[in-house]
């Protein structure tokens, strides 16, 4: 009797659950349709397995004309005068005459007729006239001439004092990284990122890792002292940016001396080799032109460029601090010019200049640092004076470096010389170089700069071919990979042997 019941049970509970409607599947989220005019929402729908689009959805969005053979039971789908025929019995679609496949056949669900999302980049794309990419992991639909790098991550701890975030960007982006209180800001040359981080395995020292906008955000943890940063090349275009930060050791500071100084209320701490700041010079500005192209390009508008190119690369491959002489079209006296060097304790001095020639044939780049020969016996003496003691508050003395202006570079010019034939050698390895690529004259820019300084003239604007070379981004971008590299080699006393220069060259 019991045993009876409970099949009786069994088939009411059997039949109550068949008069229940089936669970349907939650809906797929939308994809993005990015242009640089908008972002349009695109909903998809899985029927037979595959996730779909809604071929009315994507002919509002990409003009498309769309067809239906009644008789035959096909479509024909026209783009740009393009043709793109379907069977809703058939994986393989023509496109312009040529077959591809889909993961699946069309679909027909009432009157509407829905394609594999795969038919976006597959049959769509090659016929579209513009860059069409489908992005399925992150959906997105990338439409025109859309910057949006791909970014994906991970933090390694190195022990208490180091951890390591690593971002893989594809296609390589130019970018910087800044430090701005307690947060790094990673910023790229981008319409929009998308974006893949990981958790932070160190939160002593990164805290948080997220995305704002075009920038990637690092929050800092409480034992965060300083940092350094190093691209690395990557697969098929790709760029691996590599951020080291560090953290402060555990020893207890020793007590400082009576006499010191009070201690500045930010603490700079110098990354490896001791290079903790370079000034870069972007020649001329404001009505001083400079040399003039045949197409009307002139020097203050080339050397303004390359000077925040390679302001971002430095700060994003050194993590030092960069200061440009100016940072507009605004003019600057020379001697001001090395003032600002001297002023911000500059580890660097680069002056930055496009030359100019009466024969339109001459090209090449050309590296100078300072000749003092006009100065004459007094600059040696200057070069090689002891520093003086003077008496200091609360007893004892320091060493005081008192140089006049005209003599300030005197005692830099081996580093100098040693600077300027590692840019030239760097330079050597990416751009056309001048048959006298390596000499010294007495530029009055370079003459004030207590500490090494190179003049850089990185073409001539009076040839024609060379004029379009300069203002072109990918020769910008070789000198900027080139004087970087010369800096880390400078920097880690990897400098090539003397070589005996040429002669003086203009004034400038």
């Amino acid at each position: 009797m019991r045993t009876t019941s409970a099949a009786v049970l069994a088939v009411v509970l059997l039949a109550l659950l068949r008069g229940l409607p089936a669970a349907q599947p939650a809906s797929p989220a939308p994809y993005s349709v990015l242009s640089r005019e908008e972002r349009r929402p695109l909903a998809s729908r899985v029927i037979n397995g595959q996730e779909m689009f809604a071929l009315d959805d994507l002919a509002r969005l990409f003009g498309l004309g769309v067809r239906e053979d009644t008789i035959a039971g096909g479509l024909t789908v026209t783009v740009r005068g393009q043709s793109i025929l379907l069977s809703p019995a058939q994986e393989l679609v023509s496109v312009a005459g040529r077959l591809v496949s889909l993961p699946a056949p069309p679909a027909k669900e009432g009157n509407a007729w829905f394609v594999p999302v795969d038919f976006v980049s597959r049959a769509l794309a090659p016929v579209a006239g513009v860059r069409i990419e489908l992005r399925k992991a992150s959906r997105l639909i990338l439409s025109g001439d859309i910057r949006v790098p791909r970014i994906g991550g991970r933090v390694e701890s190195q022990g208490p004092p180091l951890a390591r975030l690593t971002l893989d960007v594809a296609p390589a982006t130019a970018h910087s990284v800044t430090q701005d209180g307690n947060r790094l800001a990673i910023r790229f040359e981008a319409d929009l990122l998308d974006v893949s981080l990981p958790a932070t395995t160190a939160p002593d020292l990164i805290q948080n890792i997220r995305a704002d906008g075009t920038a990637i955000i690092v929050d800092l943890g409480p034992r965060f002292a300083s940092f350094r940063t190093s691209d690395l090349p990557g697969d098929r275009g790709a760029t691996r940016i590599v951020v080291e930060v560090i953290g402060q050791t555990t020893e207890a500071p020793a007590a400082p001396a009576p006499a010191a100084p009070e201690a500045p209320p930010l603490l700079e701490l110098a990354p490896s080799g001791g290079l903790r700041s370079v000034v870069i010079d972007a020649g001329h500005g404001g009505p001083e032109e400079g040399a003039r192209g045949p197409d009307g390009i002139n020097e203050k508008t080339v050397t303004m460029a390359v000077a925040r190119r390679l302001k971002a690369a430095l700060e994003a491959r050194l993590g030092v601090r960069v200061i440009l002489t100016r940072d507009g079209d605004n003019a600057v006296a020379l001697d001001q010019r090395a003032s600002v060097a001297n002023n911000n304790k500059a580890d660097l001095f680069i002056s930055l200049h496009a030359n100019a020639s009466v024969r339109p044939s001459v090209a090449g780049a050309e590296v100078f640092y300072l000749s003092l020969d006009e100065y004459g016996e007094e600059a040696l003496r200057a070069a090689a004076a002891p520093h003086e003691r003077l008496p200091v508050i609360g007893g004892g003395s320091r060493d005081i470096e008192v140089v006049q202006w005209q003599f300030a570079q005197a005692r830099h010019i081996s580093q100098s010389a040693a600077l300027a034939r590692t840019v030239e050698a760097a330079l050597r390895g990416r751009v056309a170089m001048s048959p006298r690529a390596l000499q010294q004259a007495p530029f009055r820019v370079l003459v004030g700069a207590n500490m090494p300084a190179v003049l850089v003239e990185m073409g001539f604007l009076t040839n024609p071919a060379q004029a379009r070379q300069l203002a072109s981004e990918q020769f910008q971008n070789d000198v900027v990979q080139a004087l970087v590299d010369a800096i880390v080699q400078f920097r880690d006393g990897r400098t090539p042997r003397p070589a005996q220069p040429s002669g003086p060259g203009a004034m400038r």
